[in-house]
């Protein structure tokens, strides 16, 4: 997946103090997920014009077509990231979603406060400062992310269980102890739980 190669893990601490490990998403993944969403509602928008026949309604077709245009500017993105998903169709297919700063699920008003700041970071020079921002700092944020405490990171997708049928048993070189047994058969349940380190 793009962008996942860098180590740029950052620590969010809860107030029970566990330690919470975030992976920002970096601009290639969150550029593909723009993408994705400027597709579908684009998608939408031809729809509705051609699909639903606004622009046969007249006066009313073109009000409805701006309402909806504005809706799905600044709308399509807060409503998604308020699902319990926390990410728009775009995101989640590049397994992104938008966190707080604490990696909680987003709050409304963040949500809002990064999705109209979009505005900022858009102007004058096409994403220009949203770029620079993500390239410049660890937590890869852009102007949206900063005024709102939040993150867009990789979501942790869960690994696909290995069932014992799936594996092909080796024998040891040398046969081992019955304790011996008993710790690499721990150690087998738990590897599932363990770190990299």
């Amino acid at each position: 997946m793009p962008g996942t190669a860098l180590d740029t893990v950052v620590t969010a601490e809860t107030p029970e103090g566990i330690l919470l490990e975030l992976r920002p998403a970096g601009l290639s993944s969150r550029f593909y997920a723009f993408l994705v969403d400027w597709l579908l509602r684009l998608a939408v928008l031809y729809a509705a014009v051609l699909g639903m026949g606004f622009l046969q309604l007249g006066g009313l077709g073109t009000a409805l077509l701006i309402i909806l245009l504005f809706g799905m500017e600044w709308f399509y993105p807060v409503v998604f990231e308020l699902s319990r998903s926390g990410a728009s169709p775009g995101k989640r297919m590049f397994g992104l979603r938008v966190v707080m700063d604490n990696g909680l699920p987003i709050t409304p008003g963040a949500s809002l406060t990064r999705n109209l700041l979009r505005a900022a970071d858009f102007l004058p020079f096409l994403f220009g400062f949203a770029i620079v921002s993500i390239l410049l700092r660890k937590d890869c944020k852009r102007l949206g992310d900063l005024a709102a405490s939040t993150l867009v990171v990789h979501d942790k997708r869960p690994s696909a269980k290995i069932e014992q049928s799936q594996v092909t048993p080796i024998a040891p070189s040398r046969a081992l102890s019955p304790e011996d047994q008993a710790a690499v058969i721990a150690l087998a349940a738990r590897a599932p739980t363990l770190t990299v380190e």
